[in-house]
């Protein structure tokens, strides 16, 4: 089931530095990032096996969520927020502000074969 998690984040007159540090439920094999989104929905699947955590470092954006059993929509829109999206929980990625930044750490490196687009019914 996705949940939110809070990133330690360290300020003083300089700013903010948030650590991603022994907080995701996995070791991280690949990061990406997106941006620059016009109005489209991003998304649209849920994984066999990798589990996802997804920080919105700029800007904010919605990540609606089913896993089979309930339906949420998580709003990021502070860096110190982190999504983390297990392998069957089917999502999407929408209402992007035109300054998003949404960076995804996932557990396993791109395969293709790890996706499912299907919706659950």
């Amino acid at each position: 089931m996705a949940r939110l998690i809070h990133l330690n984040t360290f300020s003083d007159k300089r700013g903010k530095l948030t650590v991603i540090e022994k907080v995701l439920p996995f070791d991280v094999r690949r990061i990406f990032y997106i941006y620059d989104v016009d109005d489209s929905v991003r998304g649209g699947h849920r994984h066999k096996t990798t589990t996802q955590a997804a920080v919105c470092i700029k800007g904010s954006c919605k990540i609606f969520n089913n896993n089979g059993q309930i339906k949420e929509t998580f709003l990021l829109d502070n860096p110190e927020k982190c999504l983390i999206l297990e392998p069957a929980d089917w999502h999407q990625m929408l209402e992007f502000t035109p300054d998003a930044v949404l960076m995804v750490m996932a557990s396993s490196e791109f395969d293709i074969h790890d996706y499912i687009f299907e919706p659950y019914d």
